[in-house]
């Protein structure tokens, strides 16, 4: 079930909604147990048997979790229980994500002969294998408390996450849920709520979708993709997958808002980022934030205390000498990147893409170090070359997210270097037509987009880029127009020149978003699925 389709916005969610808030009147434990069983029930409706796999791993977590809590546990055993905890939980994940992909990899290589039918990769199951690993370390270093197992189900399976993320920690959730004030209905949130996902929905419907047939076809055909359609390929789906990644976060905020819910920020315009660094604070926050408090901090800490072992120094100095970068930044930073490349499939394409983002902090990392004058510069021409050049690095990473291979990643790669050729044609002339960008208008009737030449329909595709850099580096984010109703924890930025756009609680923003939600719905025609979906 999406949250771009008529059967969640005209069903589900009202349904849903309606339940929670007339059975929180009977109590908040039934309305908790209620939203529950629609989360879980919202996750069977794309595959009833994977909710086994769900609840098992839930319940598989718990009890580990709840072996790991009892205060007078020797230290050993919590340590072993943790081990087997997080070996369960990357098990099933290697099973379903990985296993497949390995075995045709050396069945490829000709080192092993083996024969496995490709298993069909359940929804959503990195984002709550993740989750569940981080409440496992928490419980284990006394950052968390049992709260019952409906806490915990709910923490888990709380439709508005499960799916696509973000990656929660449950010591920022379970308050919430344990909140008798979360089953009141309040006028402020659910209004709230609905603004930001009419938001993330018009996002998703009208800036997102119209981009992907462009990005099909140009990573179809990589290897005859001369150097402007190449180009213009990737330029169009670092739009595809902003805005969509956007729309779902937007959407998945707003949704839980609605409950009386507050998510952490996933998204902050990423394409103002001035460096690599500032990028990956600002692109899928959450999973930053994951890796930084569960696998870089730990290992960092590890280097560091063998440092201090052998007597060496740990100072700021000794990151200003190779050898002390090399162990206390690179090390650590290249490791977190490959596993965060790694966590987003199995291709060798996104191994390739989180070593080289590894490498891109890590240039990023030395320039601070060793940049000197140079690199505490500040300007306003300086901030935005190297907010160009954080993008163009970022399109560079692009094409291995989004190649089917390694090999299509390089004949992309070729292309936009200019090996095929410069060629003037752009890819799929008419993927941003009317047609395309009122799919759902078109659907029902409203519209009938009138054919145009390719020569129009090139120079109105390269106006359209022009509009979606605007929008992207000009207006201020979600947040920023939300920032009054704080939708999100999270530090939100200045909204710039624009920053007097707030949003209000009054009529003339009632009706504005209400129209808004009325040409939502109506360009659902071409309903696809998001892109973190996949993950």
């Amino acid at each position: 079930m999406l949250f771009n389709s008529y059967i969640f916005l005209l069903g589900f969610l009202p349904i849903t909604l309606a339940g929670f808030y007339v059975l929180s009147k009977f109590g908040h434990r039934l309305a908790a147990a209620w939203i529950a069983a629609a989360s879980v029930f919202f996750y069977a409706w794309w595959n009833p048997p994977f909710v086994l796999l769900l609840v098992g791993s839930i319940a598989f977590n718990f009890r580990i979790g709840q072996l790991i809590a009892r205060r007078h546990a020797p230290e050993r055993l919590k340590t072993g229980l943790l081990a087997l905890g997080i070996a369960g939980n990357l098990g099933l994940l290697f099973w379903f994500k990985y296993l497949y992909s390995l075995l045709s990899a050396l069945r490829a290589w000709g080192i092993a002969d083996v024969a496995f039918e490709s298993a069909i990769l359940p929804l959503g199951i990195s984002f709550f294998t993740f989750t569940q690993i981080g409440y496992l370390m928490d419980v284990k270093q006394g950052a968390t408390k049992d709260n019952g197992l409906l806490s915990y189900l709910l923490f888990v399976t709380f439709f508005p996450h499960l799916i696509a993320g973000p990656i929660l920690h449950n010591r920022e959730m379970m308050p919430q849920f344990a909140d008798r004030r979360t089953y009141r209905f309040c006028a402020e949130n659910f209004s709230v709520g609905l603004t930001v996902f009419v938001i993330g929905l018009l996002k998703k419907c009208l800036l997102a979708d119209p981009f992907s047939e462009t990005v099909q076809t140009g990573f179809a055909t990589p290897a005859s993709l001369p150097f402007f359609s190449a180009w213009y390929a990737v330029i169009c789906y670092s739009f595809q997958l902003y805005f969509d990644f956007s729309g779902y976060s937007d959407m998945a905020i707003g949704l839980a808002r609605m409950f009386n819910v507050r998510f952490p920020l996933n998204f902050n315009s990423p394409y103002k980022a001035t460096g690599i660094i500032d990028y990956w604070q600002r692109f899928h926050m959450t999973l930053t934030r994951y890796l930084t408090l569960y696998v870089f901090n730990p290992l960092a800490l590890w280097i560091t205390r063998r440092r201090v072992a052998s007597g060496k120094d740990i100072s700021r100095k000794a990151n200003a000498t190779l050898g002390g970068f090399g162990s206390l930044v690179l090390f650590p930073t290249m490791t977190t990147m490959t596993l965060a490349g790694i966590w987003h499939g199995a291709g060798l394409q996104f191994l390739v893409f989180g070593v080289l983002h590894g490498v891109f902090i890590s240039v990023n990392h030395a320039w601070r170090t060793f940049g000197g004058t140079y690199a505490r510069a500040d300007g306003r021409l300086i901030r935005g070359g190297c907010v160009l050049l954080t993008y163009f690095c970022a399109c560079i990473g692009f094409v291995f997210f989004r190649a089917p291979s390694l090999e299509g990643a390089f004949q992309m790669l070729a292309g936009m270097a200019g090996l095929h050729g410069a060629g003037p044609a752009l890819p799929v002339p008419e993927a941003l037509a009317a047609g395309a960008l009122f799919d759902g208008w078109t659907a029902h009737g409203l519209i009938t987009p009138a054919p145009l030449g390719v020569s129009a329909q090139n120079a109105a595709n390269i106006l359209w880029i022009a509009v979606m850099y605007g929008v992207v580096w000009a207006l201020p984010n979600t947040q920023q127009f939300m920032t009054d109703y704080a939708p999100a924890f999270g530090k939100v930025q200045p909204g710039g020149a624009l920053a007097w756009l707030r949003w209000r609680m009054s009529a003339p923003w009632a009706v504005a978003f209400g129209v808004g939600a009325v040409l939502g719905l109506l360009s659902l025609g071409g309903t696809t699925e998001f892109l973190y979906f996949q993950f």
